[in-house]
């Protein structure tokens, strides 16, 4: 039994670093595609990377705040800043809208998951936990868009974003009151969320826009 509790916190720590990983990559590559600086590369990225679990933490009353309590992420995402700024230009790699879309959609899925699972850790109810994951999921996105002049993905997009981490989030609830263990139900929304999200990329679909 401490083994799988064991593993499951360890697994969910790697969750955390690979939703930070991941949103500091759609951040900065975003940030390349508008062709900013090396300070705004960075300041893009630290912002979709700690912007929706910093929003978690207040929200929560949570102190101190995750990049707070763990610096080696910020470490490790301004490396990851410096690493992509070489490598892109030493490759001329192009950014394209499309490209930023599947590691976006990876920090959805496991921030998400995060979100939910620090709700349903602090007595939050069932709603509460699943809202905290989607703003946990979309908060960073959000200040990624507004900084580098956008309409926010989570707004514009109509194929599904912000309805994906809703469904996982729920995933997450739902497993967690069955009393599965706690790495099953944060593989269960992270498998709904990317999945939908994947989907929706693949097969186009689109939710009804607003006319006017």
């Amino acid at each position: 039994m401490y083994a799988i509790q064991s593993w499951g916190d360890t697994l969910r720590l790697l969750v955390e670093l690979s939703a930070t990983a991941a949103f500091a990559l759609s951040g900065l590559m975003e940030a390349a595609r508008k062709q900013l600086d090396a300070v705004g590369v960075c300041v893009v990225a630290f912002l979709a990377a700690f912007g929706g679990g910093t929003l978690r933490d207040l929200l929560l009353d949570q102190r101190p705040f995750f990049w707070v309590q763990h610096t080696e992420i910020l470490w490790g995402v301004l490396a990851l800043c410096v690493l992509a700024m070489v490598f892109m230009r030493q490759r001329h790699f192009e950014v394209t809208e499309k490209a930023i879309l599947w590691p976006d959609a990876l920090g959805l899925g496991l921030f998400t998951a995060t979100g939910v699972h620090q709700a349903l850790q602090a007595n939050m109810p069932p709603v509460v936990a699943v809202l905290m994951g989607l703003i946990t999921g979309v908060f960073g996105g959000v200040l990624r868009d507004m900084v580098c002049n956008e309409i926010p993905t989570a707004f514009k997009d109509h194929r599904p974003y912000a309805v994906c981490a809703f469904a996982g989030g729920w995933t997450y609830v739902g497993l967690w009151f069955t009393d599965v263990p706690g790495w099953a139900a944060l593989l269960g929304c992270l498998l709904v969320t990317v999945g939908l999200r994947a989907l929706a990329l693949w097969r186009n679909w689109q939710l009804p826009a607003w006319r006017a």
